[in-house]
C-alpha cells in the first residue's frame, strides 16, 4: 500500500499528457494535464467534438492513451489494473438505457457489484442503500422501461453508487429531463460524498452542482478555474462555443436555492 505522506496522495485524477488518436487517424486528446482532488466537484466544459467524453472514457480504461498516462488515487489505468481501477471509478452515461437492461430495476443495481464479487447478504445491503440514495426504493421491482426519463436517470445512477466507487463520472446528467426531474437528480448528487466530473453542455446545472470547471476544445485544457470566473469570462466562452442562456445571472450563483453539496477540500 502506498503511504500517504504528500499533495500526491489527495489526487483522486491525474491525467499528464494525455493523447489519444482514434483507429481511423482522427486525433481526440492532444496532450491533457489535468489534476482533480479527492472530493472536489468539477464541471467538464467544451463544444461538441472538444475530447469531452474521450476524455471521460479513459478514467476507468474504456480507452486506453496513445500518450501519456491516467492515474486513480495513485493507480496508473492499464490493462493490469483495469478491474481495481473500475472498483474505483463509476461512469454514468447519458442514454440510461445503456446501464438499464436486466428485467427490474433492483437486478439491474445487483449486476454491478456481483460482477464484482459480491454476494448477499451484501448484495442486497449494497442494492437497498443505492435505491435509497436515489430515492428509488418504491420501483425496485418495475421493470427500467416503464419507468419515467428522469427515473432512469437516477436508477442508471444507482446502479453505479452499488459498486461504491471513490470517483463518479456523469456525462450529461440533465439531458432530456423536465426541470422536477432535473431538480429531483441535482438534490440527489449533491447529497453524494463522492469526487465528482460533470460532463456537460448545461452550464446553469454545472453550477449548481460544482465548485469548479475546465473547458476541453481541440482535445486540450484551455481554461481551468472557479466556475464563477469560467462563467463570468464571456470572451472565454464565447471562444469556445459556449454561451449561457438567457437570463441567467453569474451574480446569483451563490444563492441558488438546492446548492447545499460540500465545497472544495481544504489544506
Amino acid at each position: 500500500m502506498r503511504e500517504q505522506n504528500g499533495p500526491e496522495d489527495r489526487l483522486a485524477i491525474e491525467a499528464r499528457g494525455v493523447r489519444y488518436t482514434y483507429p481511423d487517424g482522427q486525433p481526440a486528446l492532444d496532450g491533457v494535464d489535468l489534476t482533480i482532488r479527492r472530493g472536489e466537484r468539477v464541471a467538464v466544459l467544451g463544444p461538441n467534438g472538444a475530447g469531452k467524453t474521450t476524455l471521460m472514457l479513459h478514467l476507468n480504461g474504456v480507452l486506453l492513451p496513445t500518450g501519456g498516462e491516467v492515474r486513480i488515487n495513485g493507480v496508473p489505468v492499464g490493462k493490469k489494473t483495469m478491474r481495481e481501477v473500475r472498483r474505483q471509478v463509476g461512469l454514468v452515461f447519458q442514454d440510461p438505457d445503456d446501464q438499464l437492461f436486466m428485467p427490474t430495476l433492483a437486478e439491474d443495481v445487483a449486476f454491478g457489484p456481483a460482477n464484482f464479487g459480491v454476494v448477499s447478504p451484501e448484495l442486497g445491503a449494497r442494492v437497498t442503500e443505492a435505491l435509497a440514495a436515489v430515492g428509488m426504493t418504491e420501483h425496485a421491482e418495475r421493470s427500467p422501461h416503464h419507468l419515467s426519463g428522469g427515473q432512469r436517470r437516477r436508477g442508471a445512477l444507482a446502479t453505479v453508487l452499488a459498486c461504491r466507487p471513490d470517483v463518479l463520472v456523469l456525462d450529461e446528467p440533465s439531458a432530456n429531463l423536465d426541470p422536477v426531474a432535473r431538480r429531483e437528480l441535482a438534490e440527489t448528487l449533491l447529497g453524494l460524498d463522492t469526487t465528482m466530473l460533470v460532463v456537460t453542455h448545461d452550464l446553469p446545472y454545472a453550477a449548481q452542482l460544482c465548485d469548479r470547471a475546465v473547458i476541453i476544445d481541440d482535445g486540450r485544457v484551455v481554461a481551468d478555474g472557479p466556475i464563477r470566473d469560467i462563467l463570468a469570462d464571456a470572451d472565454t466562452l464565447a471562444r469556445h462555443r459556449l454561451e449561457l442562456p438567457w437570463g441567467f445571472d453569474v451574480g446569483l450563483m451563490g444563492h441558488l436555492s438546492y446548492r447545499t453539496g460540500p465545497g472544495l477540500p481544504t489544506g
